[in-house]
């Protein structure tokens, strides 16, 4: 296949309904990370109740002894469509600058398809920034500052001149550093402002924010790895390009496994306030099976990397259930 065929432009098929357009705008959205995003939103408020209201802790969403607590779900809504917004403004940014390279790495993206005109991008992207800085504005100081944060290192990701996912370190840091350390302490931060509980991070908020900070650095090595093709076309480095896919697969495998070994670990040594049995236990049945799937993944077969990709997101999506469920039963 030349190069000059895979560069040429996809076939237009805009949206032909509303309900078509809802489904591009879900696929524009990338719901792996709006998945992520929302738990991560949840996950905190568990904690953070957990944490600075232990006697209501079974009764998060503020209904808790037959009457209506000043925990009431508010604040957690205005935190998540804070959170979406932002989170919409950052992939899709990416998308728009990503536009030649999306057509063969992934060819159904509303913009790379042509069902979204590079126009209705642009709108979306401006509208979801401005809406993401506004809402946390409204809601509170540090979800302000987590969200322009994250913004801006969304930003300086996808954008020249800058654009820092040309860099394979850079690139991996700007993913793992926004979504393990700035949303979770800054979710903490702001759920505790609200409650009007101490701004002093505990121990098992830590221990969470290494977890995924790690955990994130993994995704971000690994999801390059189907990608190679196009990223090598357009001179994008990344750790597959540099040190091969295999090399990259099993560097993500034992970078999740440090995770698991290490929250396991906090667990026996109860240096965090978390179930220790409900922790250990988890952690080493989500561990084998993690090391279980990962024997059938064909690094030839792009489809079986990308299912395993997915599925290293939905041990991250795990997390946020079952760390907080382990805070609420300590």
């Amino acid at each position: 296949m030349s190069q000059s065929f895979q560069n040429s432009p996809l076939p237009r098929k805009p949206v032909q309904s509303y309900f078509h357009w809802l489904y591009a705008f879900w696929k524009f959205s990338r719901p792996h990370t709006i998945i992520g995003t929302s738990l991560s939103v949840l996950g905190l408020y568990f904690i953070a109740i957990a944490i600075n209201n232990p006697t209501d802790s079974l009764f998060p969403f503020g209904y808790a002894h037959g009457k209506f607590t000043p925990y009431s779900l508010l604040p957690v809504l205005g935190t998540w469509i804070a959170c979406l917004c932002g989170n919409v403004y950052i992939v899709g940014l990416n998308q728009l600058e990503d536009v030649d390279i999306d057509k063969i790495n992934k060819p159904h993206l509303p913009l790379a398809s042509g069902e979204f005109s590079q126009q209705t991008g642009q709108l979306i992207v401006a509208l979801t920034g401005i809406l993401a800085l506004v809402v946390a504005w409204l809601t509170g100081p540090f979800l302000f500052g987590m969200v322009a944060i994250s913004l801006s290192i969304g930003s300086a990701y996808s954008l020249p001149p800058i654009r820092l996912k040309q860099f394979p370190f850079w690139a991996a840091l700007c993913i793992s550093s926004v979504r393990g350390t700035i949303v979770n302490l800054g979710l903490y931060l702001h759920y505790s402002w609200v409650l009007k509980q101490s701004q002093v991070i505990p121990p098992v908020v830590w221990v969470l924010t290494l977890f995924i900070l790690v955990f994130t650095f993994a995704i971000a090595i690994f999801k390059d790895i189907p990608d190679m093709e196009g990223d090598r076309l357009y001179n994008i480095s990344t750790f597959t390009i540099k040190l091969g896919s295999q090399a990259v697969f099993n560097l993500a495998l034992w970078v999740i496994t440090a995770c698991y070994l290490g929250i396991i670990l906090v667990g026996v040594l109860h240096v965090a306030s978390v179930n220790p049995i409900f922790v250990v236990i988890t952690h080493l049945a989500l561990l084998f099976w993690m090391w279980l799937r990962s024997l059938a993944v064909d690094l030839q077969d792009k489809s079986a990397i990308a299912q395993f990709y997915q599925f290293i997101w939905k041990l991250f999506f795990l997390e946020y259930l079952i760390f907080p469920i382990a805070c609420l039963l300590a």
